[in-house]
């Protein structure tokens, strides 16, 4: 290829591995999710089948973490719980969302109407759009993580698993508070607290919280200052009321709120393309900038495309055959080190309001639910994690400023102004470099609406700023209700329906920068004055993918019957009917050229010749596009579990699991992508075995797992938007979870998983970091005009592109052959040049180039493929599916004469080899990583009282969780998400 021219399941049993509590019972089993059996052996209530179960009897692949697990594993965020449940990740990921993927299967569908695979819930319920995973952890009761499809109980359904997070209840039963105060590295200081007050004898309220503030965990080597920084709280209160003996009524309210520098990506990595064709090379991840180049902002701003244009090339602000602009920029080499000229803003908040009623009716349980549920989130980073080099700017800002200043020449020897065209760039200079060439640039600060530095709202600097901003606003409702039975004979039931609703008011995801403020401005001013209309300047500059309104209107009707065959035997089957119809409003804006940007003196009305008025609100928008779809499906399940003895069940089972499809943001019309895509279906069939031994001192549960999968969402970028395609995959898998208590002083945990996550049959799709797909042949295509590539194949395909591109006015060995012209005015872009002339049509483009037909033809054959050489994924991995996993806890309690106890405890976890796109390659592994979390807690002689020492990360790994691959128009960089970095500090607690 040319780069040219182109004891449980999890860590379990939770109880166990507390330190403090060791020997409390923590109250009835049926609502607090622990009792304890015996000095050795705790039970685990879990709701896995939205009924109170002991854990070792559930006949499916389920985790629970209790309060005390939690606090002993250090486990205080759900990027955490991946350490220690087998075939589970967790990552962040680019737009401040986050996936979290249980064998295999996460969320890779990225966009505002994607499900998640993975559903979170809280108290039973299901949650949208949750900032849970900002959070941290507080007041729980347990977690439950479900590993498989749910096709029958939970949610909306759930391809992946269901991630489950019960709240402490308030205690009827008397007066009690806990309060802790931590101190850590990077100055961290947090705050925990409960108070539960019961109010006579059937009302208890609990009201808990934490506060959390430390410095950030990166260096910026721009002004010195430390980044990625947390701030938060949370509070929650609760409200029980037992009015009779056979009526509970819970009533929850939780908020969350965060404001500071947090980063959404901890690095940019990037194998520098120096030709800036791909910006960087498909070959490796380093620590260096994509070629400047290759981005929208500087082709469109470049000499070459100002000189198609017609355009005065000196109001350029570079060539794309020069120097670029992260040419000397020396990115750290240390993925806690960064250089950046932003300063990263992080907000978000959510609150919950819970209702839920359990009525005994006999022999027979009636539980109604409802949630109400808003999140906000608004971030913004620097786009590029780097400082971009303005002194290849110094012609056009010059230029700029003359212009402004006396207007566009008419000559050279003697040169004339023409009247009143000063008019037009002296309130471009005024926003763009307010104090002149050399000083600070200014670039659009997209707080409100579309406005941006032509509307007075800009960000200046003194270096050339680009940056994104990732918001959403979002509602959600939802009610369920479910009958089950508890007769004392063979057969019981469950029965339930559900219906939620969820609405998006804004999702914006906006990219800003100097350049694309600059060509707006240009090329709008431009096109303007050759139009004889006023200036274009106040035009959309920014882009903004923008969706005003996304509904999702959903229920689902399922039910159970559990039956047992025998006194050992048990069938479990099920069936559930989902419908799902989700309506989207949204629009992509840029100042396209397809859509002219330019105003009549009102900044928010401006048609111009040739073009339209896309929204009477906003200039250079596409309009408005509505788009409705709508699915169904029925799921369910079929469980055979066999109790061999008391201690020692073998279970099998099959599940069909669905997830809806959705609907994919507008593009421009020059990228051709389907509008909706396909929901997912899986067949799952799963063995089991699940033992205790010993007495009740070991258990083992071992567990294998085959999926057949069809319509995995994965998603791609194509002009900055993220799109989603469909392929299909084949999982299998097997998971070891092991829990030993030798004597009443040792717990240890050993829990091991294999996975094997792969695309299955024939799947075909372009690489966007390697257009050329590895052909030999393959020249690759760059348009000036949108930031694009297409690939050209065949023999000839190097010969014709050294040939036409003189035609052009373009470098015969160019790197980049550019747009044929705005194509409003009827022009081609280069590579559907390229096509009508391997078609035999050059004539189409241009008459004057008919003559050249015959010389094109015999270069033979060649292919113009866009947006490049298709490759054949079968066999390739998943994302984001460590093929092995393990991890290992050891706990001594060493007890003291007074009655005091010192606890220690070491945990260490392994991730193996992974990939962050479905690709492979070098370029998209995931190295394996370790993380080892100490702890050492003295507890007082009456449990009152604790202090505890602690490190997390000991070894200080980067440990890198998740990729992001931008598109071409960006410079193909690589987004790394990774887990923090070593910490270590001090706590001291006390209860009453």
């Amino acid at each position: 290829m040319k780069i040219r021219a182109g004891l449980l399941a999890g860590i379990c049993a939770g109880a166990l591995a507390v330190p403090a509590y060791a020997q409390d019972t923590t109250g009835d089993s049926s609502e607090s999710g622990i009792a304890e059996t015996t000095d050795n052996t705790r039970v685990i209530i879990v709701t896995a089948q939205r009924q109170a179960q002991s854990l070792q009897e559930v006949p499916i692949a389920v985790s629970a973490f209790d309060a005390e697990a939690l606090e002993a594993q250090q486990i205080e965020n759900a990027s955490d719980l991946q350490l220690t449940l087998p075939n589970v990740s967790f990552t962040k990921s680019n737009f401040t969302s986050s996936s979290f993927t249980i064998r295999g299967i996460g969320d890779l569908c990225v966009g505002v109407t994607c499900d998640a695979a993975t559903a979170i819930h809280v108290n039973g319920s299901p949650l949208f759009g949750t900032r849970l995973f900002e959070t941290e952890y507080f007041d729980l009761e347990r977690i439950e993580v479900l590993r498989g499809p749910q096709g029958t109980l939970f949610g909306r359904n759930a391809t992946s698993g269901v991630v489950n997070v019960v709240t402490a209840k308030p205690d009827l039963s008397g007066f009690g508070a806990a309060a802790e105060f931590e101190y850590g590295s990077f100055d961290s200081m947090r705050v925990k607290g409960m108070v539960n007050i019961p109010i006579g004898d059937s009302v208890g309220m609990r009201v808990a919280g934490y506060y959390l503030d430390r410095d950030g965990f990166t260096e910026n080597l721009y002004d010195g200052s430390n980044i990625d920084g947390r701030e938060m709280y949370a509070i929650r209160g609760s409200l029980r009321f037992e009015p009779t003996a056979t009526t509970t009524i819970d009533l929850m309210g939780f908020y969350f709120r965060e404001d500071d520098d947090r980063m959404r990506i901890q690095k940019q990595t990037c194998q520098r393309d120096p030709t800036g064709v791909l910006g960087c090379l498909a070959g490796r991840r380093d620590f260096d900038s994509t070629n400047a180049n290759s981005t929208l902002a500087s082709v469109l701003t470049s000499a070459e495309l100002f000189a198609i244009q017609g355009l005065p090339t000196a109001l350029a602000l570079g060539s794309v055959y020069g120097p670029d602009g992260f040419a000397n920029f020396d990115e750290p080499d240390d993925v806690r080190v960064v250089n950046t000229p932003f300063t990263p803003e992080y907000y978000a908040d959510e609150l919950q309001i819970q209702a839920h009623l359990d009525q005994a009716i006999g022999a027979m349980n009636l539980s109604v639910t409802g949630i109400y549920q808003e999140t906000t989130v608004d971030s913004r980073q620097d786009y590029n994690l780097g400082i971009l080099d303005r002194s290849g700017y110094a012609t056009g800002l010059n230029t700029l400023a003359f212009f402004a200043a006396n207007g566009i020449p008419t000559g050279v020897a003697s040169p004339a102004f023409i009247p009143g065209s000063s008019a037009y760039f002296a309130p471009i200079a005024a926003a763009l470099i307010p104090n002149g060439p050399n000083g600070v640039l200014c670039t659009s600060d997209n707080l409100t609406e579309n406005q941006g530095v032509f509307e007075g709202q800009s960000i200046c600097s003194d270096a050339p700023l680009a940056f994104d901003r990732s918001y959403q606003e979002q509602t959600s409702w939802s009610g369920e209700v479910i009958l089950s039975s508890d007769y004392d004979g063979p057969f019981n039931f469950l029965v339930g329906g559900i219906y939620a609703e969820s609405e998006v008011g804004e999702n914006s995801y906006y990219v800003n920068s100097f350049g694309l403020d600059y060509a707006t401005a240009m090329l709008g001013t431009f096109s303007s004055f050759a139009n004889g209309l006023p200036p274009s300047y106040l035009a959309t500059s920014m882009y903004r993918n923008n969706t005003t309104d996304f509904k999702l209107q959903s229920f689902g009707i399922f039910g159970e019957v559990y039956f047992d065959i025998s006194d050992r035997l048990k069938f479990t089957g099920g069936l559930r009917y989902n419908d799902d119809k989700k309506t989207v409003e949204a629009r992509t804006t840029l100042a396209s050229f397809l859509n002219p940007f330019s105003n009549d003196g009102d900044p928010f009305d401006s048609p111009f010749a040739g073009g339209f008025d896309a929204d009477p609100g906003i200039d250079g928008a596409q309009p408005f596009q509505v788009r409705e779809v709508s699915f169904n499906e029925i799921t369910g399940r079929a469980v055979l579990d066999y109790e061999i003895s008391p201690d020692n069940t073998l279970y099998v089972s099959y599940s069909r699991g669905y997830k809806s499809g959705g609907i994919n943001p507008p593009l421009s019309p020059i990228f051709a992508v389907s509008e909706s895509f396909g929901p997912e279906s899986i067949n799952a069939f799963e063995i089991g075995s699940k033992n205790t031994f010993l007495d009740g001192t070991a258990q083992v549960n071992l567990t294998g797992f085959y999926y057949d999968y069809s319509g995995l969402q994965l998603s791609r970028i194509v002009a900055r938007t993220s799109v989603n395609d469909t392929i299909d995959a084949k999982i299998w898998g097997v998971e070891l979870e092991t829990v030993l208590s030798p004597s009443r002083n040792w717990l240890i945990n050993l829990n091991l998983s294999y996975l094997n996550a792969e695309v299955a049959g024939d799947q075909f799709f372009s690489n966007p970091r390697d257009p050329g797909g590895g052909d030999p042949d393959a020249v690759i295509i760059k348009d000036l005009g949108n930031g694009s590539h297409c690939a050209l194949t065949g023999a000839g395909a190097d010969g014709l592109v050294n040939f036409l591109n003189p035609y052009f006015g373009l470098q015969g060995t160019s790197e980049f052959p550019a747009d044929g012209g705005i194509a409003s005015s009827g022009a081609f872009g280069i590579c559907s040049i390229y096509q009508a002339a391997t078609a035999g049509a050059i004539g189409l483009v241009n008459p004057a180039l008919a003559p050249l037909q015959p010389f094109i033809d015999a270069f033979g054959p060649v292919s113009v493929l866009s947006p490049g050489v298709e490759v054949n994924l079968k066999g390739n991995k998943l994302p984001q599916a460590p093929e092995y996993k393990a991890s290992l806890g050891v706990q001594y309690t060493a007890e003291f004469g007074s009655g005091m106890t010192l606890v220690p405890r070491f945990d260490i976890a392994l991730t193996g080899e992974q990939y962050g796109n479905v690709f492979n390659g070098n370029v998209n592994r995931i190295e394996p990583f370790v993380q080892a979390n100490a702890q050492i807690q003295l507890n007082s002689a009456d449990e009152r009282w604790y202090v505890r020492a602690f490190v997390q990360n000991m070894f200080d790994s980067d440990s890198v969780t998740g990729l992001y691959l931008t598109d071409a128009s960006s410079g193909n960089f690589t987004n790394i998400f990774t887990l923090d970095p070593r910490r270590y500090g001090v706590a001291i607690g006390a209860k009453f």
